[in-house]
């Protein structure tokens, strides 16, 4: 007869301590909900926003005061993104190992009635963006040397596989989000760095709040739980993804929508 295999030495710890960890649009919604939860877990945060006060605000949420930093960093600048990311290795020591791409924007408006500027601001913002963080992330943390393992969690949507009506920048920046991820986490896991990423559904953030009620009560009727998800409960999901607790997950896209999309 097999012996029973002792779990209490296959289970890995949750805890993220010891690790840094920067979060693009850190500085509301999902992004500090993120940082919140990370911190929890014991990593340092690195928080990024193009607001550096909002930034500046969740880092003042967060337990461990001073070992945490902000940032202002613009997703659609190359320089400005190489530049917080030297910034965060100055002033942590290190380059951090663990990264969340969560800036994003969203702009409700019919195909017949979205206009170029508003379709390049949400790609740039919501693809191009990540492209640029993690190209930086990446080539900063390869570049410290043998000790390179890290992981990769990209914020994308359930719109970005559904499609939704109003939304046809948003959807198609996040269905390029999740093709993306898989093909980082197919280029990158050799180097040691594990890629995934989230779509979320209908999040209660300051995003979702300019929809109209109209809007709000539709996608209310399709969601099996029959409410809101809150920005925490994608952020548990997004901890998990980052710890060893998924060591074996590379390109996965978990959504965490309530049923949403099913």
């Amino acid at each position: 007869m097999a012996a029973s295999a002792d779990t209490t030495t296959t289970t890995t710890s949750c805890t993220l301590s010891g690790r840094i960890a920067l979060v693009t649009g850190g500085g509301g919604g999902i992004g500090c909900a993120c940082c919140q939860v990370l911190a929890r877990e014991g990593a340092r945060l690195v928080v990024t926003d193009i607001n550096l006060q909002a930034a500046k605000h969740t880092v003042a949420l967060l337990p461990g005061g001073q070992q945490h930093v902000a940032l202002a960093m613009d997703v659609t600048d190359r320089r400005s993104v190489e530049d917080a990311m030297k910034s965060a290795q100055d002033k942590c020591g290190a380059p951090p190992s663990l990264l969340v791409n969560c800036a994003g924007v969203l702009v409700f408006a019919s195909i017949l009635e979205t206009d170029d500027d508003s379709w390049q601001k949400v790609i740039d913002i919501n693809l191009t963006g990540i492209f640029l963080v993690t190209q930086a992330f990446a080539t900063s943390l390869l570049e410290n040397g043998k000790d390179s393992k890290g992981a990769i969690v990209n914020i994308a949507s359930i719109a970005g596989k559904t499609g939704h009506p109003l939304t046809s920048a948003y959807s198609a920046s996040k269905g390029g989000v999740i093709s993306l991820t898989k093909t980082c986490a197919t280029e990158l896991a050799s180097k040691a760095i594990r890629v995934n990423c989230v779509l979320p559904g209908v999040i209660d953030t300051p995003m979702i709040a300019i929809a109209s009620e109209e809007m709000t009560e539709s996608n209310m009727r399709l969601i099996p739980l029959g409410r809101l998800g809150r920005p925490e409960e994608v952020a548990e999901v997004v901890a998990f993804l980052l710890s060893e607790r998924s060591s074996y997950m590379v390109g996965a896209c978990v959504e965490v929508t309530g049923g949403y999309g099913m």
